[in-house]
């Protein structure tokens, strides 16, 4: 299952070091399936962390293809990688260009981190640019997180069904 995911901006005041109220805006980037989704998962993990009033003020589909999450890294770069494919037909080469998040301290870790993340693949790549992206904290879809509990006004699927099954 690949990846949805969306870039929410969120603005709130924020107290710096000093002490001193400041308003942000800070991205986020959340996995979801929908934009609606997207703000409601939002909504549920910056409740854990910000502790006043936030404004959600947009919520974007993201560009990003894959995530390289490194628990040693500080913060989110965001790599430009090139495939080189070839069409069978032509017999031409052709470039495609994915967008992709690592988790590093800093640009040359990045990259080597990244380098490293994809050292299996078939087709050859290229790197051209890796620059530190805006990102604060990225919340990707984590199964378990999912509410299994049915609500009190609702029945499972499997007992509609059998219930059906005995009027016939």
């Amino acid at each position: 299952m690949s990846n949805n995911w969306f870039e929410c901006k969120v603005k709130y005041v924020k107290i710096d070091e000093n002490g001193k109220e400041k308003k942000v805006t800070e991205p986020y980037l959340v996995d979801a399936v929908s934009f609606t989704e997207a703000e409601a998962r939002i909504h549920i993990e910056l409740e854990k962390m910000i502790h006043s009033d936030f404004m959600l003020t947009n919520i974007s589909k993201s560009n990003i293809s894959e995530l390289f999450p490194n628990e040693n890294g500080d913060r989110w770069f965001k790599a430009k990688t090139s495939f080189v494919t070839v069409d069978e037909e032509s017999g031409k080469e052709k470039k495609s260009n994915n967008y992709m998040l690592v988790e590093a301290n800093n640009v040359k870790d990045a990259y080597e981190f990244l380098t490293e993340g994809l050292s299996d693949m078939i087709v050859p790549f290229e790197i051209p640019s890796v620059a530190e992206s805006p990102i604060l904290d990225v919340f990707p879809f984590f199964k378990d997180e999912v509410n299994e509990e049915i609500p009190a006004n609702l029945k499972p699927l499997a007992e509609v069904e059998s219930a059906s099954a005995d009027f016939e």
